[in-house]
């Protein structure tokens, strides 16, 4: 009997497939939930392609928002320093018309140093100082060595002159300064005489 109860399970088993694949009702609803599975992707799909576009159109927008604010704070900030620098270029300006007056060189030449301190003060308040240099000991970093002198009155490496005036802003350097470096003099040979 139990070979019998195990042929009518397998028998069973076997027709349950045969049944849901001709059973139209079954096939009718697997049918339409496919197409509804596919709509759904597609929706899905259209969704997620949508949100890209408007990620990408976004970040387009941002770049070009950043740039625009990026040259509005340049051009703000070259119009600041624009007024630092106006009344320096302004005394300038007298200073040449009173020059092509006067007679006085003394005056002249006082009038000009006193624009020039009004030149460096500026620099000053908008942050750009000048490298130290005579008397300093050489540094590449800040400094363009142009030339040496052998000298014994300097210790070797310490800048005896200053060419050109170098300019940093805050920690970065704006223009290197321009030196004369001085170097041990050369030793002369006793030994040898000159002919």
């Amino acid at each position: 009997m139990t070979d019998e109860s195990n042929e009518s399970q397998n028998e069973a088993a076997v027709d349950a497939p045969e049944a849901s694949a001709t059973d139209p009702e079954a096939r009718v609803s697997e049918v339409a939930e496919a197409p509804d599975a596919l709509a759904v992707a597609n929706a899905e799909v259209a969704k997620y392609r949508d949100m890209a576009l408007r990620g990408a159109a976004d970040f387009d927008n941002y770049r070009k928002r950043a740039r625009r604010e990026v040259d509005d704070a340049r051009k703000a900030g070259r119009e600041e320093l624009l007024k630092e620098f106006l009344p320096v270029f302004d005394n300038l300006e007298r200073g040449i018309q009173s020059a092509q007056r006067s007679t006085d060189i003394k005056g002249v030449t006082d009038g000009l140093g006193m624009v020039l301190k009004q030149f460096e003060s500026t620099l000053g308040r908008v942050g750009v100082n000048k490298v130290p240099t005579i008397g300093a000991a050489f540094d590449p970093s800040v400094h363009e060595a142009i030339q040496q002198v052998e000298t014994n009155d300097h210790a070797p490496g310490t800048i005896v002159a200053e060419v050109q005036a170098g300019y940093a802003s805050a920690e970065r350097l704006v223009r290197a300064a321009m030196v004369v470096v001085a170097k041990p003099k050369a030793e002369t040979d006793p030994e040898v005489q000159p002919s």
